[in-house]
């Protein structure tokens, strides 16, 4: 397991999907723009997380999915509590319980987790499993 990688693809992750989130909060959708860019955050994390497996295992293969994915969501929420929180949540009148508490964090630190482990489950086992029946 390579874990610098993997906390690099979850740095890589977290600016996107910030950037998207940032993105999507000042587009005039919908009145409430903090549920508007959660929800758009929810559609995005998806992609995000499959493009940052799918570079993770282009040299590494040996990893577990689930592996992976907690790694990635570990970098992505030390990043939230060191940047995301203090610079967008609190000036705004949050707080770390309130971003940490919320259930919107849990439901995407989930799917984030979830993508992971079905990427794998998609591309890196078969493959494994291939290799193996060859022997």
């Amino acid at each position: 397991m390579k874990t610098v990688r993997a906390l690099a693809m979850g740095f890589f992750v977290w600016v996107l999907g910030v950037s998207a989130f940032t993105a999507i909060y000042e587009l005039p959708f919908m009145e409430n723009r903090y549920l508007q860019a959660n929800i758009g955050l929810a559609l995005v994390v998806p992609p995000l997380v499959w493009f940052g497996a799918k570079l993770y295992y282009k040299k590494v293969k040996s990893t577990h999915g689930l592996k992976l994915g907690l790694l990635m969501l570990l970098a992505s929420t030390a990043l939230d509590a060191l940047v995301t929180v203090p610079l967008l949540i609190i000036p705004f009148g949050g707080s770390y319980a309130s971003f940490f508490g919320s259930l919107d964090f849990w439901l995407i630190a989930v799917e984030f987790v979830v993508v992971a482990v079905l990427y794998w489950y998609v591309n890196v086992r078969p493959k494994q499993i291939e290799s193996l029946n060859q022997l």
